[in-house]
């Protein structure tokens, strides 16, 4: 496999992620945060787009600052490639050696649970956030009136940076995924800040435009 595997670049995300077995521990220097360059109020938000990534994991998206509770995390797929899935995971225990997925999405929308929008995602407690897309190779679905072109259901526990598709769609592709659980996700090709919405544009052509919204608690009648 080319370039740092998926395993190795998540135990170099983040400053204080544990290394797995047999790989001596790594951190990452501190981020600097640029946040008031990169902020709006609006509907009693705090909305920023202080987003990062590191040379070093380039295909890695996390928030420069910790989501907390009740934060609203907007992910706007604007593009999704046909074969790429967009996914937001969190830490699923305390040495972030198991993930669980927050969404995905494919080419037709989200997939994963969705409270009352596709793109925001309610917080429900502190934790570590990330945000990254996998490619996977055209599904074969012939036989299978009910599959669909997409996988649509996942495992919803992983290692981190891994995503498994599960259903009848993934058994008759089980060699296709398996071999491409080992390739790197789908790398960046280009990061800017518009206003307050970090956007990224993925190799392929995915666009996302990210953003957090933190409940605002300045006066207003100060703006």
């Amino acid at each position: 496999m080319k370039g740092v595997s998926a395993l190795r670049a998540w135990v170099m995300l983040g400053c204080c992620f544990v290394s797995f077995s047999a790989m001596p521990q790594k951190t990452l220097t501190p981020v600097t945060v640029t946040a008031p360059a990169y902020t709006s109020h609006h509907g009693g938000y705090l909305i920023s787009g202080d987003f990062k990534t590191d040379p070093r994991i380039p295909s890695v998206i996390f928030p420069a600052q910790a989501l907390v509770k009740d934060d609203v995390l907007s992910v706007e797929p604007v593009h999704l490639a046909d074969t790429d899935y967009l996914v937001v995971q969190e830490c699923a225990t305390a040495d972030c050696a198991t993930a669980s997925i927050v969404r995905v999405w494919n080419a037709d929308g989200a997939k994963t649970a969705v409270r009352n929008s596709d793109d925001r995602i309610q917080i429900q407690h502190e934790n570590k956030y990330w945000i990254w897309v996998k490619h996977f190779p055209e599904a074969f679905s012939a036989g299978c009136d009910n599959c669909g072109e997409h996988y649509s259901s996942f495992e919803p526990f992983s290692p981190p940076m891994v995503l498994v598709p599960s259903g009848q769609l993934a058994a008759m592709n089980k060699d296709e995924l398996a071999a491409a659980r080992t390739e790197e996700p789908v790398q960046i090709e280009s990061q800017t800040h518009d206003g307050s919405t970090f956007v990224v544009t993925y190799d392929g052509g995915t666009i996302v435009r990210i953003r957090r919204m933190h409940a605002d608690h300045i006066d207003k009648s100060e703006h």
